[in-house]
């Protein structure tokens, strides 16, 4: 008994050293360095957000946000904007993922549209149906331009018809909502129409309007077809030819001269009208024989031209005729004379029948002949189809600069090319371009001084302005701050905090009565006097709150010495 009794006092000291006010201070210090070295690592690692969609839909936000959740990746939402923020990592896989999934639809139905077909749907809703989905794949495919935020596009489909004078054409609206700070070039906006165009069936360019979200109409300054003159194709197409030229130029004069020197320019007249054009030549008459025949064709007519001679020709045949006489019945008739014409009888005279062959043969005729011969025809046919795009007439113009003599200082100033050499290059630029007097180009070489405006040089960006300095600088204060924080806690705070807990100190030293005074005294020599105060302290709160205890340690004390 008497033993506890004397343990409670240095149980009760050292129970005070421990939870004394000096060493809860300086636990909750350690604690606060230990949050404050904590939040720093996280503040360090912390990942920066960034946007994943912006302005989308409520419940285009919450299909989005669920698959978030069940693909484990940590988001954000901003207050502002309506934004989904996530690490900045991880944006484009996150946005292949979602896509994958469908996700986020924005409102665009294409031909998804009609991979459901619903039973007994009229053929009109067929029809509207249809028409949607060719909206919507219209407005996906214009929405991959990196300028195009969001697009919407509104047809209006002719329908067809058995009568040519009730056809109707096509047409086509589209509405773009281009990006902050952005805009679209004549030919993005000509392209847009070309897709469009080519797209729906009898929908020419003219009929297809494309507004921005400021009501700008765009179509207007990239139809081909307009008066305003040539598209953005046609225009890169005559820059190119002028550009050539100039190379040309350039290429051929630098080494005489130095690429310096020269300053060329060149202006070409494009024709692109589109002539087609169809010729037959027949070549004049050559000589017969040596044309090829191709067909002869002749033919030959006799026909008198009146009453014939009859009789002998004589005294006989000119004599008029005999008075008739009326015949005695049962007497034979008397002899007549032969005919003209008749056929001798056998036995006559030959010279009779001669006679009478004679005048046969002379009885006037009327002859006609006919020939017709025709030969191979000498022609061309030409099918002439002029290409798009031929160079009408060319424009020279090429100044080139003073230079100085051969031997000459650099303080002597310069000088102009002989004209015997100004002739040479003028031969060299009409040879390097081709160009043709026939067709009307022009060229003009004119030798001056430059004038040259003196170059300055760049500014140097200074450091702290060049944002690869200042990611690398934010980087690295970064980490600095958070190695100094460490580095402070651990000297500062955290080691001299574990030395004074690794410090041994008795549990209750001994205490002697100094001469019967209540003053007290460390009795052992190593012990400090910071120690001494705090047990002095922990004894007064015992004898205060355990008188009789403190009592029966004195009595135990002086029953001990005695």
């Amino acid at each position: 008994m008497a033993e506890g009794q004397r343990q409670l006092p240095a149980l009760a000291g050292a129970f005070a050293q421990v939870f004394s006010p000096q060493r809860l201070a300086l636990l909750l210090g350690i604690a606060a360095a230990a949050a404050a070295v904590t939040g720093v690592w996280l503040w360090s690692h912390t990942p920066d957000y960034r946007v994943l969609y912006a302005n989308l839909p409520d419940r285009e936000g919450g299909a989005v946000v669920a698959a978030l959740q069940q693909m484990n990746v940590p988001y954000k939402l901003s207050d502002a904007g309506g934004a989904i923020l996530v690490p900045g990592p991880q944006v484009h896989e996150v946005r292949l993922r979602l896509a994958g999934q469908g996700l986020p639809k924005g409102g665009i139905v294409g031909f998804e549209l009609l991979e459901n077909p619903k039973l007994g749907t009229s053929q009109f809703l067929e029809q509207v149906n249809y028409q949607r989905a060719l909206e919507g794949e219209l407005a996906r495919s214009i929405q991959t331009l990196s300028a195009v935020q969001s697009a919407r596009v509104h047809l209006a489909l002719a329908r067809p018809s058995v009568f040519l004078r009730e056809q109707q054409k096509s047409s086509a609206s589209v509405v773009l909502g281009l990006a902050a700070g952005r805009s679209l070039e004549p030919s993005q906006v000509n392209a847009i129409v070309n897709l469009v165009s080519n797209s729906v069936p009898d929908l020419p360019l003219r009929r297809v309007s494309v507004l921005d979200q400021s009501g700008n109409l765009l179509s207007a300054r990239a139809d081909p077809e307009s008066s305003q003159g040539l598209d953005a194709g046609q225009l890169g197409y005559v820059r190119e030819i002028e550009a050539a030229y100039v190379k040309r130029i350039e290429t051929i004069l630098a080494p005489i001269v130095g690429a310096a020197n020269i300053r060329a320019q060149v202006t070409a007249d494009v024709d692109f009208s589109q002539i087609e054009r169809a010729e037959e030549v027949y070549k004049p008459n050559q000589d017969p024989a040596q044309v090829t025949m191709r067909s002869q064709q002749s033919s030959e007519s006799l026909s008198p031209t009146g009453t014939a001679a009859s009789g002998v020709p004589g005294a006989l045949s000119n004599q008029p005729p005999a008075p008739a006489a009326a015949p005695i019945v049962g007497q034979a008739p008397a002899a007549a004379p032969p005919a003209a014409g008749a056929t001798a009888k056998a036995g006559a005279a030959p010279g009779a029948a001669a006679v009478a062959a004679a005048g046969a043969s002379a009885i006037p005729m009327n002859s006609h002949k006919d020939a017709t011969i025709n030969y191979e025809v000498d022609r061309t046919i030409r099918h002439v189809r002029q290409p798009v795009g031929s160079v009408k007439r060319v424009s020279a113009a090429v100044v080139i600069n003073y230079l100085k003599a051969a031997g000459a200082g650099e303080k002597d100033a310069d000088k102009p090319l002989p004209e015997e050499e100004m002739k040479q290059i003028t031969a060299l630029v009409r040879d390097a371009i081709r160009l043709s007097e026939t067709r009307g180009d022009t060229l003009n070489v004119v030798n001056r001084p430059f004038t040259l405006p003196e170059v300055q040089p760049a500014p140097e960006v200074p450091v702290w302005k060049d944002p690869e300095y200042i990611e690398f600088g934010k980087t690295a204060g970064r980490n600095l701050l958070f190695a100094a924080a460490a580095l402070y806690l651990f000297f500062r705070v955290i080691r001299p905090t574990f030395r004074r807990l690794t410090e041994t100190t008795p549990a209750l030293p001994p205490l002697v009565a100094n001469q019967g005074a209540a003053e007290t005294r460390p009795s052992s020599p190593g012990m400090g006097p910071r120690s001494y105060e705090n047990n002095l302290q922990a004894a007064r709160q015992v004898a205060q709150q355990e008188p009789r205890l403190v009592a029966n340690v004195v009595r135990n004390w002086v029953g001990g010495n005695e």
